[in-house]
């Protein structure tokens, strides 16, 4: 249990509230925790929703499918960080969404509908749960108007850049968490073509790459 406890203190969800309580709120969430190989799926599109899932170790992609079976990466998420909690504070009984685990992980689920709910226990510390989950979620709201924001740009240079700039903050270089195939997925677009999208910028001294580490000049 403290590898969890160790696990866990990283993620906002549990801001204002004491490390000592944690067992006491696991018993009332009904938490419990898997282990998951890399492709395995951790929630399927159109499987019913009933936990939020919290990432204790490992990666995890949140993946889009059209009706023509393409697929879509709609965010990566590490550590700390959570999946399914829109869902839950939507009332959305089935997921629009597949999460897969990008490399092998540990999950921890909580009952989504003891997380957005007061306790018959009158818990002390499930209101600030509550107000800790309000937050996360207009955070993840922000992230997607950033996405919708990168997928408006018109040309795959259009999108790089501004994927670019959303990802690196302040700094010159900066490390994005996909592989090509990936970044294509998150950017919908064709791999081939931003790969040598990627290639045209370098060579006019855009942009220089290693793999998935990149740096601005100037």
């Amino acid at each position: 249990m403290q590898k969890v406890f160790d696990g866990i203190q990283g993620s906002a969800l549990w801001n204002g509230i004491d490390c000592s309580e944690f067992e006491a709120i696991f018993s009332c969430l009904g938490a419990k925790s898997q282990f998951y190989d890399k492709g395995d799926i951790v929630l399927l599109t159109g499987s019913r929703v009933e936990y939020v899932g919290m990432v204790l170790s490992g990666t995890v992609m949140i993946v889009k499918e059209d009706t023509n079976g393409n697929t879509a990466i709609l965010t990566e998420l590490g550590a700390a960080e959570l999946f399914g909690e829109v869902f839950a504070c939507a009332r959305i009984d089935k997921s629009p969404v597949t999460v897969e685990a990008a490399e092998s992980c540990e999950i921890l689920f909580l009952d989504f509908k003891k997380v957005i709910s007061s306790c018959s226990s009158a818990c002390p510390f499930h209101m600030r749960l509550i107000e800790n989950m309000l937050q996360i979620v207009a955070q993840k709201n922000l992230q997607l108007n950033q996405k919708i924001e990168i997928l408006s740009k018109r040309t795959i240079r259009e999108r790089l850049i501004a994927l670019f700039d959303a990802k690196r903050g302040q700094e010159k270089s900066f490390t994005l968490p996909y592989n090509r195939e990936e970044m294509a997925r998150y950017l919908c677009v064709d791999r081939s073509a931003m790969s040598n999208e990627l290639s045209k910028m370098r060579k006019e001294g855009l942009i220089h790459f290693y793999k998935n580490n990149f740096e601005l000049p100037g």
